[in-house]
Parts: C-alpha cells; structure tokens; sequence
C-alpha cells in the first residue's frame, strides 16, 4: 500500500464509520461488541430524520445563503480586484493595504459590532442578516487582482483603444480569460459559507431560519443520544458540499493551479 493510499485510507476511515452507523439500528451503536459493518441493515435513522419534519427546511436556508454568499462574493470580489489592479484612483494602495489588514482580525473580534449592526438594521434571524457579514473575502480579492495583473496589458489597451469601457474591458477580457479561478474560488466560498456555524449561530433566532450545521445540533438535542439519527442528519447535510466539488473537481483544480502558479 503506497503513502497516499494509507492517508487516503485514514481520511475516509471516520466518513465510512459515519455511514456504518447511520445505516444500522440505533441499538447497535451503543452495543458493547464491535463490528464495522451493521449486523442489520436500515434506512430507519434516515427515515425518522426525514420526519421530523425540519431537515428540508434546514437544507434550503443551507443552499440559498451558500448560493447567494457565493454570487455576492465572487462579484464583490472580482470588481474589487479589477479596480485594485487595472484602475487608478486616489487611496488605491492603502485601500487595498488595509483590505489585506482583515487577513490579521479573525473573524471572532467582529462578531459584537456586526451582530450590533445587524441589530440595527433589523436584519436579526434574516437572510439578510447571515448573508451580508459574509461577503467580504480578501483572500478572494487577493487571488483575483494577482490573476489580473498577471494579465498581459496589451488586451486592456487593445480593449480601450476600441472604446470599451472599464466594465466591458472587466466583462470582455478579463473574465473570459479568468474562468478556472472563478470557478475555483466559487467553489471554495460555497463550501466555506455551507460549513459556517459561528454567525448563523449568532444572528439565528428561530429553528425556521437555522441553516444545517446549526440545525444539526438542534437535532441532536431533540433526538437525544441517538447516534445513528445524528450519523444519518450528518450526511445528509454533507453530502450537497461533496457533491459539488465531485462535480466541479477539475475546474477547482485547474484554477487553484492557476492561481498558485502568478507571480505577484
């Protein structure tokens, strides 16, 4: 067995122990004599997950916010990053110096003036509310402007001298050409904003609005210890996130090449 089988091995070894146990009566996960595999096997834990009634809900405020956290972010951050990069303007280096000091505030030391804003604006257990705290990525900007600058100029000038406009030199040159790295960095901010449980936890209110890795813990206490009911809730909740990047594994690949590989 080669090194990138074993650690292959040991990473799936928790997601297949996962799906052993939602797939086995709940009597068997707390029985004294191990087995990898069900000695029964069953859908019951999915089947009650199912009707408790919250999950498809859970799932849905998951979806939307990571989809519109995504599309708002990608276009936040991408117009950003042109006017970092190809645009000029009064404050341009200490706008973009002080977009990149965000890199050093965790994201802990702005949960009581964001949760206050939000307050505010009335925006406390809205989309809204867990949405908009979420859009500003400066290591999407950061990838994005190194990407343009790493474009040759000519296409820009060549864009101009025809009288496009900056939004249509951004819209007919530099997206095209950008693809891959959209396509990765959307990815990889669906995924982010999908796993969040820290704000949701925050601005969240109401068990109608609790996106799924909040809802899950909800779960957890309605159902008791009930280990196969959480393993079931678990994956069900996943598997969304495994999907996409299953799906989109080139393109993540492509673009994350891509976008190690510029100089800045």
């Amino acid at each position: 067995m080669t090194a990138s089988a074993a650690l292959a091995l040991l990473w799936l070894a928790p997601l297949l122990w996962a799906a052993s146990t939602a797939l086995r009566p709940e009597h068997e996960t707390v029985s004294a004599v191990f087995h990898w595999l069900p000695q029964t096997w069953t859908l019951d834990a999915f089947a009650k997950v199912f009707a408790a009634g919250s999950l498809p809900r859970w799932l849905f405020n998951s979806a939307l916010v990571a989809l519109l956290v995504t599309m708002l972010t990608m276009a936040v951050s991408i117009t950003a990053a042109y006017a970092f990069s190809q645009m000029t303007f009064r404050g341009k280096r200490w706008l973009f110096a002080l977009s990149m000091i965000a890199f050093m505030l965790p994201f802990e030391s702005l949960i009581v003036p964001l949760f206050r804003l939000m307050n505010q604006l009335r925006l406390i257990d809205t989309y809204a509310g867990i949405v908009l705290p979420q859009l500003v990525s400066p290591v999407t900007i950061y990838v994005f402007k190194q990407f343009f600058d790493a474009v040759p100029g000519d296409f820009r000038d060549a864009a101009v001298m025809d009288g496009a406009s900056p939004w249509q030199v951004l819209r007919y040159v530099y997206l095209p050409v950008s693809g891959n790295i959209v396509w990765a960095m959307s990815i990889v901010v669906f995924i982010g904003a999908w796993n969040n449980f820290l704000w949701p936890f925050i601005v969240i209110t109401s068990s109608e609005m609790m996106t799924i890795p909040l809802g899950l813990t909800q779960t957890q206490d309605a159902f008791g210890v009930r280990y196969a009911q959480m393993m079931a809730a678990a994956l069900l909740g996943g598997t969304p996130v495994a999907l996409a990047y299953v799906l989109f594994q080139r393109r993540v690949t492509e673009g994350m090449l891509a976008a190690t590989g510029l100089k800045g």
